[in-house]
């Protein structure tokens, strides 16, 4: 027990590097205006517009409804109805605290920290989560990539810290730093897999710079289709450590090849009328009908790729095209899904999964970046509670058929652990509440 309340102390106080607590927009391609807060761990303090507390210790069994309406923001804890106000704060009492979010019409989501809400045009909803910013580079990496080996989120955790610290200021004008969509990174949970974790903290402290030790870029994709892009073919601009390379380690992957078919006709109009080509040119029509990609490149007859694969929709610029006459269409034939340029992440899964080491991944995907220490992160701290981690993970694997509480993840247990000890009370697993409600599969 004093083993586990070491690691979540040394977690939540030396893993931000650079950056303490940032704002997140959640639910930012949504459209909200009924929201239901209800509370896994902890309690929150209940405040609207000038820091008046309408209520204290808000946690469990308790509920929050906020509605838009013309004239602010309705509040109601419960039965009891707390008014119309122009803003809302709920505000966490300590560091072991989940908040659970309902929006009408959305998918549940929980997160740790604070959460701010205020209205938009139309009687919508704005919600900004404040989170400590290593809680967010965890929640972005079990969003944005899948896997089993630690190594995997290592290397997600370094590319989105680095994107994330370079980035910070990317939406100031709106009020926060980042959304929690692809604009920006995904962010759509917190954290609840310890192996995720485990990942996040042994990267603790690493960035990816330049040779001048500047933080670089670091765009990633799903796969690249067997070679990554050249940055300028997709954004203009040419940067020296986002150069096209080989990646034949994306191939035979979940998002490595794809087909899509098009009507010939329609096929040709767009070029004519988007594009103003000359498809009654035999040789112009021939190209578009039998365009061919042995390696990636950035246009077909001074077209951007990267506008036809907006314009139809296709999962990569890296595609042939090849006719099939007794149906009048043409058929693309595609590889790989995204932009392109950086990291594949399909790609680094088999990497890793062949035994190449994490730091040779980055330098293959980033060329000739360099993987930078922080040095105020000590490594005795990060050897201590990845073993601690190590050690949660094997004991999940040991029951992990059986249904367990929603709060009984490895997470939950620290925090229960932390708060049962601030008490001076004895935290006893075998008595804890059985919460059918909450049940889920592990």
């Amino acid at each position: 027990m004093k083993r586990l309340l070491l690691i979540l102390t040394l977690i939540l106080a030396v893993l931000p590097v650079r950056a303490d607590h940032i704002r997140v927009r959640l639910f930012s391609t949504n459209s909200i205006s009924t929201l239901n807060i209800s509370f896994d761990l902890g309690n929150y303090n209940l405040y609207a517009d000038n820091d008046t507390l309408l209520e204290d210790m808000v946690g469990e069994g308790r509920s929050v409804l906020i509605r838009a309406q013309k004239n602010g923001l309705h509040v109601s804890v419960n039965e009891d109805d707390y008014g119309t106000f122009k803003k809302v704060r709920l505000v966490a009492t300590d560091t072991a605290c989940i908040i659970c979010l309902n929006p009408e019409g959305c998918k549940q989501r929980t997160y740790e920290g604070n959460l701010e809400i205020t209205p938009l045009a139309g009687n919508k909803l704005l919600l900004v989560g404040d989170v400590e910013f290593e809680t967010y580079i965890a929640g972005v990496v079990q969003s944005e990539i899948y896997g089993q080996q630690s190594d995997i989120f290592r290397i997600q955790a370094i590319i989105s810290r680095t994107w994330a610290l370079r980035n910070l200021n990317k939406h100031s004008a709106d009020g926060y730093n980042f959304c929690d969509g692809v604009h920006c990174q995904a962010y759509l949970n917190r954290c609840i897999r310890p192996d995720i974790m485990l990942g996040v903290i042994q990267s603790s402290g690493e960035t990816l710079v330049d040779s001048s030790g500047n933080l670089i870029e670091t765009p990633f994709h799903s796969n690249s289709g067997g070679q990554t892009a050249n940055s300028e073919d997709v954004w203009r601009t040419a940067l020296p450590y986002l150069r096209s390379v080989e990646d034949t380690f994306s191939f035979n992957m979940r998002q490595s090849d794809w087909v899509k078919t098009i009507n010939m006709d329609r096929w040709l109009n767009y070029f004519a009328k988007t594009h103003k080509l000359n498809t009654s040119d035999s040789t112009v029509r021939d190209s578009l009908l039998h365009f061919y990609q042995p390696v990636r490149q950035a246009r077909i007859l001074g077209v951007p790729l990267t506008r036809v694969r907006l314009d139809w929709q296709l999962k990569s610029t890296f595609f042939s095209v090849s006719v099939d006459s007794a149906s009048n269409s043409v058929i693309l034939n595609g590889h790989g899904y995204g932009h392109g340029v950086g990291l594949s992440q399909e790609g680094c899964i088999r990497m890793v999964t062949l035994g190449i080491t994490y730091d040779s991944i980055l330098r293959h995907y980033y060329t000739g970046a360099r993987l930078h220490h922080d040095p105020s992160v000590g490594s005795h701290y990060v050897e201590n509670y990845t073993a601690q981690l190590s050690r949660i993970i094997e004991e999940d694997s040991q029951r992990s058929t059986q249904v367990r509480s929603k709060k009984d993840d490895w997470l939950g247990r620290l925090f229960r652990i932390r708060d049962r000890e601030e008490r001076e009370e004895i935290y006893i697993e075998e008595e804890q509440d059985n919460e059918q409600d909450w049940q889920y599969e592990w």
